[in-house]
């Protein structure tokens, strides 16, 4: 295990205590990971949390959200291009006067410059959070994967770069992945999504299957709509698909980590697809019932197979 000095261990054990306690269906740093992968994906996760939050705070405005993101995006340039590693508060043994914020930026700037992490992917997932603050509808597949490429991309080909992956294969492979579970998490969470005032169903895929928003004000979720998200279902499933290329390619314990996240999505989505006339009030989850299951699955499973 990594001894980090003083606050830089401070600052990872910060970001591990954040990440522990945000339950997650995919988990980010899991005891399967590497050791020493494990601080420098909490710190992304952090980083990634915190904006997350800050883009979905409560009921304040949109132009205070995007502010408050702006911020976070100036704090990552100055992170990444601090070269003292943890700035003034590297200098001082007495740290406890750091907020939980300073202290993921000195754990995401050490990160991201002794790893040399593209400062470009965490702006895209900025990017993807300060969409979330205006846009609550999608008209077609290609504005719906822009927002993953931003929003869930990232955070594959970060972890990938933190392994020391430097394979275009791999990373192509990895946004199938990441897509198909972001798409799934939309599935799964269509009902709550409704209720918060978003939908994520393309508009394009709504109106081939005759499904309409009034029928869902009503609080019904009619044929319409189930063939829509049958539709959504089968278009997850093909990245999916794609996305065991990377879970094949990928040596190890991270190679472990990628299978059960891979499989546990798949379970969610096949719950999806069980539960699609439900996904109003139903949100559909894994369970303690599905783990041998997927334990099986993972036993069993085959390289190179769809």
């Amino acid at each position: 295990m990594t001894h980090w000095p003083e606050p830089l261990a401070r600052a990872y054990a910060a970001c591990e205590d954040l990440a522990r306690s945000h339950y997650e269906n995919f988990p980010v740093a899991s005891l399967l990971l590497p050791r020493e992968m494990r601080p420098h994906v909490a710190a992304v996760y952090a980083f990634a949390r915190v904006a997350d939050d800050i883009a979905d705070e409560g009921g304040a405005p949109a132009a205070e959200r995007q502010a408050g993101l702006a911020g976070w995006r100036q704090r990552l340039r100055q992170a990444a291009a601090d070269t003292t590693s943890a700035g003034p508060a590297f200098t001082r043994n007495d740290v406890p006067g750091m907020s939980r914020d300073d202290l993921v930026f000195v754990a995401l700037g050490h990160s991201i410059r002794t790893l040399d992490l593209p400062v470009p992917l965490f702006e895209d997932l900025l990017s993807a959070f300060g969409q979330d603050t205006m846009t609550k509808r999608y008209a077609s597949w290609a504005s719906v994967l822009d927002y993953c490429r931003r929003s869930a991309n990232p955070v594959g080909r970060l972890v990938l770069r933190i392994a020391g992956y430097r394979d275009e294969r791999l990373e192509r492979s990895s946004d199938d992945f990441c897509t198909a579970l972001q798409l799934t998490n939309f599935w799964q969470d269509f009902g709550r999504d409704w209720r918060a005032g978003r939908i994520y169903v393309p508009r394009d895929v709504q109106a081939a299957a005759s499904a309409k928003e009034e029928d869902l004000a009503s609080g019904r979720m009619t044929p319409g709509w189930a063939e829509a998200i049958e539709r959504c279902v089968e278009y997850t499933r093909s990245l999916f698909t794609g996305g065991r290329i990377v879970c094949d390619g990928v040596c190890g314990r991270l190679g472990l980590e990628l299978r059960f996240t891979w499989l546990g999505g798949s379970r969610v989505l096949e719950r999806v697809e069980r539960n699609r006339t439900s996904l109003l009030e139903y949100r559909p989850a894994l369970g303690a019932a599905d783990a041998p299951l997927l334990l099986w699955r993972a036993v069993t499973w085959t390289r190179g197979r769809p």
